[in-house]
């Protein structure tokens, strides 16, 4: 009696990009599902960074895919597939804010800084479990997200591509269109305006920081009572 060969399961995970590619214009839907997840973050990014609103950044993410994936026969992969589609999700994104809003007159903006740019780190430190500290984390992730919410587009989408996604000058430059001289410029003065930004945000919560509240609160305090307790003998 023959025995059936097994086919071994196709591991998308690792595919490599053209693999992907060649098997997302054949149809198939995992492929898809594979490169979904793998540009998810950065699409979403860059469609929330011009869009500024987290429900519209992902109907902007829907419409891209639909797009793309309708396109992909079309793919030629002279650039890569998060290039490629990164571009379409800028070309959306701004597509419907513009009939939203008129888009910031960047000559305008950028008239009005000053030379120069001052350097922006993100607070660092070691990672606490526990509610207090997650909440505190959250409460600092909504800051910069509203301070940078509040950058004129072009510097936005520049910040995001380079802080946030970590791409490097060149491949922002090849992104956005601009010259790298462009994008340096334009980060330095994001990482400006976003430091301008937080100063006035965080000075009016300033008396807020580095809060003792509640379990740490509960627990401290009940292990101070229990030491008292056991050296003066209260019941």
């Amino acid at each position: 009696m023959s025995q059936q060969l097994r086919v071994p399961a196709t591991d998308y995970e690792r595919m490599e990009e053209t693999g992907l590619v060649g098997l997302a214009q054949r149809g198939d839907c995992e492929a898809f599902r594979a490169i979904m997840q793998r540009c998810n973050q950065r699409l979403f990014r860059i469609a929330r960074g011009i869009v500024r609103d987290d429900p519209e950044a992902e109907d902007v993410l829907q419409e891209v895919y639909t797009r793309a994936f309708a396109a992909i026969g079309s793919f030629r992969q002279e650039a890569s597939l998060i290039t490629w589609l990164t571009r379409i999700t800028i070309n959306e994104a701004r597509g419907r804010l513009r009939r939203q809003r008129n888009l910031v007159d960047l000559a305008q903006v950028e008239a009005e800084q000053n030379a120069g740019a001052d350097v922006f780190m993100f607070p660092s430190g070691q990672s606490v479990d526990s509610p207090e500290a997650e909440a505190g984390r959250a409460q600092v992730r909504r800051i910069l997200e509203q301070a940078v919410d509040t950058l004129p587009e072009p510097f936005r989408l520049v910040f995001i591509m380079r802080d946030v996604q970590e791409c490097s000058i060149e491949e922002t430059a090849d992104v956005l269109g601009l010259r790298p001289e462009t994008v340096k410029t334009r980060l330095h003065r994001a990482r400006r305006l976003l430091r301008q930004a937080l100063d006035e945000k965080l000075a009016s919560t300033m008396t807020e920081a580095f809060p003792f509240l509640g379990r740490r609160c509960e627990r401290i305090t009940g292990m101070v009572l229990a030491r008292l307790a056991r050296v003066h003998g209260w019941e």
